[in-house]
């Protein structure tokens, strides 16, 4: 893929990694053309007025993909920049992202084109729940469970079960990463950031890396990049830059990620985070260290950036954060890159579980959760490793699509579907 430009969509970056896979595969194209379409594509209005006392009119989305392994699943976010490309690509991602997880899974996306950050807390529910009273009707236990993604969290989740709930009767599985007091499980908060320190704790041997000589460079402190930050901190590692939307620090003598995620937390920015040397969003990705945390948005690492990494492993937390043509400039410097389709699996692997536990109205304990989500991550890794040994030169990224389609072919051809 010809990737000399910033901006590449999600769209691309996801289509041209499935077409390398099953371009090995040998998947034909009238199968691809199957694969790659999504089965519904829902786009509602959402008119609200907000405080200027104005109606402003937002699109929201909601693609189901494929449903080949099981209901569908995947996340919605609140972002301007989300429109109906963007969700398909996410979509698609989820279904080969629940299908290398192993959990019984398709793969589904949804969002909103609002700009929820610079919302009211009445404002966001109002287009929260006017999301899910347009989209009701394609949800359900057995059939469609959103998530919290961008700019969502437990609290959207809790408005949208709610609303749910006025049509259907209370019905917690019809969403997950739900606040604990509404049947939410322990552990979902961290799993996304916590499935990352498991597969650089199962990467790190292999590469010669210890903890205590680990050093962590995170882009985009947010839920998942600093619940990465905290737990490899725990580890032993020394997180040394981060950055959100606005700006970015360093120490070289390492910043004491808790203390950041709770300055983030009360509305503070990265970037007056006392004790650290404020830097630019540039000079962030040149930081030396040992493991770069891409936990922002899609196509973050281009072309024009690449080569200003100065890392030995990237395990990606955001979706689609690394171009095509990015990637290869990376694996030409010998950058070790664990993908997204893989790393972030942490947060539909705990909301499998939380679903699970809605359904027969149990909870685990947070120790059985983090068991459970590292059993899974670590076995998803070594399967994929595995592949790349048997199919000589093949990348973590591909080898792991290639699973995923398999999986996905083997579940459609046993229904009868292709």
């Amino acid at each position: 893929m010809a990737d000399d430009r910033a901006e590449v969509s999600n769209f691309e970056i996801v289509n041209h990694y499935f077409d390398l896979a099953a371009d090995r595969l040998g998947v034909p194209e009238d199968i691809r053309a199957v694969l790659r379409s999504a089965y519904r594509e829902v786009q509602v209005q959402i008119p609200v007025r907000l405080s200027d006392g104005k109606i402003h009119v937002y699109s929201g989305y909601r693609v189901q993909h494929n449903g080949a392994r099981g209901p569908y699943k995947g996340g919605i976010r609140f972002h301007p920049e989300v429109d109906l490309d963007e969700v398909r690509a996410l979509a698609s991602l989820m279904t080969w992202k629940t299908a290398i997880a192993g959990i019984p899974f398709g793969g589904a996306k949804g969002g909103v084109n609002c700009p929820a950050d610079e919302l009211e807390r009445s404002e966001v529910q109002a287009i929260s729940r006017s999301f899910m009273d347009k989209i009701e009707k394609v949800l359900g236990p057995t059939r469609d469970i959103p998530a919290p993604d961008v700019n969502t969290n437990a609290q959207v989740m809790a408005w949208m079960m709610d609303e749910y709930g006025k049509l259907h009767g209370h019905t917690p599985a019809v969403v997950t990463g739900k606040p604990i007091s509404l049947e939410g499980s322990y552990g979902r908060e961290a799993a996304t950031g916590r499935g990352l320190v498991y597969l650089y704790r199962e990467a790190a041997p292999s590469l010669g890396l210890t903890p205590s000589e680990t050093r962590v460079v995170v882009q985009g402190y947010g839920n998942v990049g600093s619940w990465a930050a905290r737990i490899m901190q725990q580890l032993g590692c020394r997180l040394v830059a981060a950055s959100d939307a606005r700006g970015a620090i360093r120490h070289d003598g390492g910043i004491d990620a808790d203390a950041l995620a709770e300055h983030v937390a009360a509305g503070g920015r990265v970037a007056e985070f006392p004790g650290a040397e404020e830097i630019s969003p540039e000079e962030l990705l040149a930081v030396e260290c040992e493991v770069f945390i891409p936990a922002a948005l899609g196509g973050m690492i281009h072309a024009q950036n690449a080569d200003l990494l100065n890392c030995r492993v990237i395990i990606e937390g955001a979706n689609s954060p690394t171009t095509p043509r990015a990637d290869e400039i990376l694996t030409e410097k010998g950058v070790f890159i664990v993908p997204d389709v893989m790393a972030n699996a942490g947060g539909v692997v705990v909301s499998y579980f939380e679903w699970a536990q809605n359904l027969q109205h149990f909870r685990w304990d947070e120790r059985e959760v983090n068991d459970k989500l590292g059993t899974i991550m670590r076995r998803a890794y070594r399967e994929v490793v595995a592949r790349t040994k048997e199919d000589e030169g093949t990348s973590l990224r591909v080898a792991a699509y290639a699973m995923g389609i398999e999986r996905v072919l083997e579940a459609a051809r046993t229904r009868g579907y292709i």
